[in-house]
């Protein structure tokens, strides 16, 4: 439909070209009716030819510029379209002064504004995206689009960006599956490449982590309360993941899933919401108070002397004072202390008396 109307439309322009040639034409070669009427149709069938086949090849090009801008506009944020609309209103402002003048030019002159306006858009929308942070600093709304966009669209959830570690892991298809986490999940490119990298790899443990990561996504794909989005945003000025991570974040209005530490203090720094699953973990395990008792089984000898390691059900490690020589043993312990590291959970024991 849309390839038809182009070619309608420049197949008109061609034929109002045409007549417009022939009667300049006229005084000059086309001087009795005969001549006149013969070049007029010639004139009008030739350009009018001409306009229908080139409106075929522009409305083609149009059809797929006009799908890639869908898919953008869908990944824009309320700041976003603010700036956009703004770079649109200058644009027509600029080219209406600039059609002024144009519009006296022989032949073409009525059809030009049509061309400058569309250039001037385009041109008006790529710099004040570009320069998005400024516009809207000037109007006194960037916090606000910063911290999640308008009264409105605090109720929608942020789409989250899926980091590798996180697909390896495994543990996000189970959350999902639970219904505590929902929305709209995006799958960078650069991501399923570097998966996809890891699951060719020579190392049968690498491989096997990497196969593991694409089983993860297919059950994300069959997972009802969530949408799995795949990304084709590459920004090849950065080489690091991580980086382009955050880059697709800020441009996406997202926040990024992730186990990787040093991912997290990064993302944190630049004002990029992170949801950690490691801390989802943390904060869901049960909680150890000081002077409870706990029956652990000591598993092996611990750094210091006369340690012993015992671990709780979820994983949480109990380091166990005086425990070295009960390795292998079940033995009743008493809870000391308790230390919430970066790492996890650390729990610090001691054999009870009446053991």
């Amino acid at each position: 439909m849309l390839v038809a109307l182009f070619r309608a439309l420049f197949a008109l322009l061609g034929a109002g070209a045409g007549y417009q040639v022939a009667r300049l034409l006229r005084d000059v070669y086309l001087r009795t009716d005969f001549l006149y009427i013969s070049g007029l149709m010639a004139g009008i069938i030739v350009f009018g030819g001409l306009g229908y086949i080139v409106g075929g090849v522009v409305g083609r090009r149009a059809y797929l510029l006009l799908n890639q801008l869908e898919e953008r506009i869908q990944k824009l944020s309320g700041g976003d379209f603010i700036a956009a609309g703004i770079g649109i209103a200058v644009a027509f402002l600029a080219s209406l002064f600039v059609s002024i003048a144009l519009v006296f030019v022989p032949v073409v002159g009525p059809y030009l504004p049509i061309f400058v306006f569309a250039f001037a858009s385009y041109l008006g929308v790529r710099l004040s995206l570009k320069n998005k942070e400024t516009i809207l600093g000037i109007l006194r709304i960037r916090d606000r689009f910063q911290r999640g966009g308008s009264d409105r669209d605090m109720g929608k959830a942020r789409p989250k960006i899926i980091d590798t570690s996180v697909i390896i892991d495994g543990r996000i298809a189970d959350i999902c599956k639970t219904g505590f986490i929902e929305g709209s999940f995006i799958i960078p490119g650069f991501v399923l490449e570097e998966l996809q990298s890891i699951a060719d790899s020579s190392d049968t443990l690498k491989r096997n982590r990497g196969r593991t990561g694409l089983d993860v996504l297919t059950r994300l794909q069959s997972e009802p309360r969530v949408s799995v989005v795949f990304s084709e945003d590459d920004f090849q000025e950065v080489t690091s993941v991580d980086a382009k991570l955050i880059r697709l974040a800020q441009k996406t209005n997202g926040a990024i899933l992730t186990n990787d530490y040093n991912l997290n203090k990064v993302a944190e720094l630049q004002g990029i919401p992170v949801l950690n699953i490691n801390d989802l973990s943390n904060a869901v395990k049960p909680i150890v108070l000081p002077g409870e008792r706990l029956v652990v089984q000591v598993i092996k000898n611990g750094k210091e002397a006369d340690q012993g390691v015992a671990y709780l059900d979820d994983g949480t490690m109990i380091v166990v004072e005086e425990g070295k020589r009960y390795v292998g043993s079940e033995v009743n312990v008493s809870v000391t202390g308790v230390l919430q590291t970066p790492a996890g959970r650390m729990i610090f024991a001691r054999v009870s008396e009446n053991q």
